[in-house]
């Protein structure tokens, strides 16, 4: 694709064949069969019934299919439907995912310009913006969008807002004078890209390229070659199917193979309790809990300002290892705020007070003071408030208002207003932002008749002053004052502060009521003020934390180098210890001289990155990815979008991001507060745990059960429990249970930890130990009870060892709720929700042991109170065995244990 900003006018328009006259009617025509329409074309959507039906593709939902075929053989039809509405619950919040996620094209689409005006054939007219060809001439004044990315041919004051596609926080001015070839999308000053819009000023531009080959363009192909991949949890919920499966067909085939060749057991009754064995085996449950898990944690996240739009992405913010995150907005604030002047004569001031809300003090040394009692402060913030166009407006920000017009003005308002100082001189004129000038102007009714206020790069006022304002009056300026002045302007660049010069001039003839450029010389200076996004205050204490949790923070933004590294530092992004030798920030153009290695290099150690654009932001995600990184990637421009899509969590500005960031992330920020990701990793990690539990809970429930029928039938005796009591067992008392863990709280220490593997399943070494210790242990109770009421009836028999088996599954409950931490230390009923589960569970075992109707469907014999009683309370030792066990291996940690995945 050609580029065209290091051309002059004359030699784009030559090797665009037009001139400033426009094309023809007949030549737009011949360039349209050529180029195509001005638009974004539409993919094709796949048809819902397919999307719908792709949620069925998991090795866990083919177990479960193979559950439910098996129950519907053997007449257990309550266990059929339960596992079918399961299966169909999850197929629809998967469903939801793809259909939303698949909206990221349609929204870049939405937000481009439907009118541009054109001349054409020698005469403007407007005309839908999809008519455009390289090589008409548009013409676009303050408040319209661009249609297509065009190169400048005359501009009048003209600045454009391009945050939404390269992240610059502050409206660019632009000219017509060619630049370097080598110079990056964000610094053309000559070009203007469709989708942007001018924020002040007026142009007329020749179209270099229109749809796809626009710059918004390439971001819309580069989304829509983005496949999406199985998330982290995906993958690893896959992976424990797989060995759930494994254990559910191993434990059953050894089950039959001893009761049909070990003991003479009557094969049909054998198959009945074998087919039992895989079904409780077999976690039909699972995946209704594992929704539940993420249910719960997204609607936590919700609470935290943090709205989840794939439920598995809330388990994925858990394991992340590096979060990619914007500046602008997300680690500042987004309000330019003046917090420093100076004032030749009457010394330095710094003012408190941020955002736009007009409150603050005056402090000079330390002190407070009234700046009206100073004459040239006085001066220069009557000077800041006239000669202004911005104004303060009530709006949704969560201090009630918004600045209208440039942020830098509002900023000098906001400023001039904390004095009670407002806009209160009649104007004449008018003179907005010149880009080549640096400057802006107003002809006001000053104190000394008609006088010119001018606001602008110090620098530029620098040269145009003549004199400096005295408490006596103005004083011929002398080179001796500019470099003090000069010196003040550098310290305070350094310190990442935008700063404004302020000026005036005495207008003699008092007939003049327009502003010529030629009188903006021999001014008044007054001073400079300093200007800054502040951080927000949170963010450094997130960024401490992130850091506590192994998590390692990357800036990567639009903005200067400068203010990169200055906010960087203030957030703590870059540390203290870091010396200014190391290499602290990086540019593109830096990057893009690095050959591969050295690219991989610095990216490992370089955490702060400015002037990126699109492709740049997506490099560096893919990369730390396949070097292994989980990368979570913040963003609220269009120029984000692919990065978003492509990193493992994409986390879109809820109040300053386009719908195309929105539909393109998993996460979006309601409060565009980097602080919030790290309170949704925290409850990403608590997701995590609790997915984890819940799943050992399941394991070593039903490994107890197989354990116990397998022992018995060794032993010779009949099976201790009959299929339906199996069943049963495992469809309430695990069910219940299992949903109770879903909601368990964090504890406190999920940011003392390192980031949870990407390889890391929900089944890992941890477990090791529970799954030999707690199967045993609830075993070898039931055994024992069995062996004690043997001698009382086989029926008897089976309803004690089932009210063991229960009651040892319950007190597993509170072992669940945390493998490290004891349950008393962090209160035995302080989840509701498992002593809830506790008591209903147990108030069931009693109900279908006890009453005549339940105790001929399920075979049972009742038992006296005092049996009942001894039963629960020695099932208990499962609780007061694994906090034995917590105690021991918080002192004995288990690394010698090898990992299960």
């Amino acid at each position: 694709m050609p580029s065209y900003h290091h051309l002059t006018v004359q030699e784009t328009l030559d090797t665009l064949q037009t001139s400033k006259a426009g094309l023809s009617s007949i030549e737009v025509t011949k360039r349209r069969t050529r180029y195509g329409w001005n638009e974004l074309p539409v993919a094709k959507q796949r048809s819902w019934v397919l999307l719908f039906f792709r949620q069925f593709k998991s090795l866990m939902v083919g177990i479960l299919f193979a559950a439910a075929f098996i129950s519907f053989l053997t007449g257990h039809t309550l266990d059929v439907y339960v596992i079918l509405a399961v299966l169909l619950i999850n197929a629809l919040i998967g469903f939801i995912q793809e259909y939303r996620a698949e909206k990221s094209v349609e929204s870049l689409k939405k937000m481009l310009v439907q009118q541009a005006f054109v001349i054409r054939d020698g005469q403007k007219t407007g005309v839908d913006a999809r008519d455009l060809v390289p090589g008409d001439i548009i013409v676009s004044s303050e408040g319209e969008v661009i249609p297509a990315d065009a190169r400048v041919l005359e501009a009048n004051n003209l600045r454009v807002n391009e945050a939404p596609l390269t992240g610059e926080s502050t409206p660019i001015g632009k000219h017509d004078v060619a630049v370097s070839d080598e110079t990056l999308l964000a610094d053309q000053k000559n070009m203007l890209w469709k989708g942007t819009y001018v924020s002040g000023g007026q142009t007329v531009a020749v179209v270099c390229h229109t749809g796809l080959q626009t710059a918004i363009g390439d971001i819309a192909q580069t989304l829509s070659a983005i496949k999406p991949e199985k998330t982290n949890f995906q993958l690893k919920s896959d992976r424990l199917a797989k060995q759930m499966g494994m254990m559910a067909i191993g434990s059953t085939i050894l089950f039959f193979i001893v009761g049909y060749f070990g003991k003479s057991l009557e094969v049909e009754e054998l198959l009945l309790v074998s087919i039992a064995v895989m079904v409780s085996a077999i976690p039909e449950g699972l995946p209704a809990v594992l929704s539940i898990v993420l249910a719960i944690g997204s609607n936590r996240m919700s609470k935290q300002h943090a709205i989840v739009k794939d439920f598995a992405s809330v388990e994925t913010l858990g394991s992340v290892t590096t979060i990619i995150t914007d500046k602008t907005g997300t680690l500042t604030q987004n309000t330019l705020t003046v917090r420093k002047i100076m004032v030749m004569g009457e010394g330095e001031f710094e003012i408190s007070g941020e955002g736009w809300l007009p409150a603050g003090n005056f402090y000079q040394n330390h002190v407070i003071v009234n700046p009206l009692e100073f004459p040239i402060l006085k001066r220069m913030l009557q000077v800041s408030a006239n000669s202004n166009n911005a104004e303060i407006s009530f709006g949704e920000q969560k201090d009630g208002l918004v600045p209208i017009g440039d942020p830098t003005e509002a900023a000098l308002l906001v400023m001039a207003k904390k004095a009670g100082i407002e806009k209160d001189f009649k104007r004449y004129g008018d003179l907005p932002f010149d880009s080549q000038l640096k400057m802006r102007a107003s002809l006001c009714r000053g104190m000394s008749g008609k006088e010119l206020f001018v606001v602008g790069a110090p620098e530029k006022l620098l040269e145009k002053s003549g004199f400096i304002m005295s408490r006596n009056g103005p004083e011929e300026i002398n080179d001796q004052v500019k470099a003090k002045i000069k010196g003040k302007i550098d310290q305070w660049s350094q310190d990442a502060m935008r700063v404004i010069g302020i000026a005036f001039k005495t207008v003699r003839d008092s007939s003049i009521d327009a502003i010529d450029e030629n009188e903006l010389d021999k001014l008044v200076w007054l001073g400079i003020v300093g200007m800054i996004d502040p951080p927000r205050p949170e963010v450094k204490p997130a960024i401490e934390k992130c850091h506590r949790a192994g998590i390692r923070v990357i800036m990567a933004t639009g903005d200067h180098i400068n203010t990169a590294v200055s906010i960087a530092k203030k957030t703590g992004i870059i540390g203290a210890h870091q010396e200014e030798t190391e290499l602290l920030a990086l540019t593109e153009q830096q990057l893009l001289r690095l050959e591969e290695a050295e690219f991989d290099e610095v990216i490992k150690r370089v955490n702060v990155f400015s002037r990126l654009t699109p492709r740049m932001k997506l490099r560096i995600a893919e990369r730390l990815q396949q070097m292994g990184e989980l990368v979570a990637m913040t963003g609220d421009g269009v120029n984000d979008a692919p990065a978003l899509k492509k990193a493992d969590i994409g986390i879109a500005m809820g109040i300053m991001g386009t719908d195309v960031t929105r539909d393109a992330a998993n996460l979006v920020l309601a409060d565009d507060n980097f602080a919030t990701i790290v309170r949704a990793v925290e409850v990403g990690r608590v997701v995590f745990t609790n997915a984890r539990q819940a799943s050992f809970f399941l394991v070593t429930t039903n490994l107890a059960e197989i354990a116990t029928l397998i022992c018995m039938i060794i032993l010779g005796y009949p099976v201790p429990l009959t299929a339906i009591q199996i069943l049963w067992l495992n469809l309430v008392t695990d069910g219940v249970g299992d949903v109770a863990l879903a909601t368990e709280q964090g504890h406190g220490d999920e940011l003392d930890k390192k980031p949870i593997g990407r390889k890391e399943g929900l089944l890992n070494r941890e477990i090791l130990p529970f799954l030999i210790i707690m199967p045993v242990l609830m075993a070898m109770l039931c055994i024992v009870v069995y062996l004690w009421f043997y001698d009382e009836g086989v029926a008897k028999t089976r309803t004690a060892v089932f009210i063991t088996m229960a009651s040892t599954q319950l007190y597993n409950l509170f072992n669940m709720r945390s493998l490290k931490k004891s349950v008393f230390e962090i209160g035995i009923f302080s989840n509701k929700y498992v002593t809830g589960a506790f008591v209903v569970s147990l108030a069931i075992v009693i109900l279908i042991t006890e009453v005549p109707f339940f105790q001929t469907i399920f075979l049972f014999e009742p038992l006296s109170f005092a049996e009942f009683l001894i039963l629960v309370s020695i099932s208990s030792l499962v609780l007061w065995i694994g906090e034995a066990y917590k105690l021991v291996s918080h002192k004995m940690p288990l690394k010698s244990i090898p990992s299960l995945t």
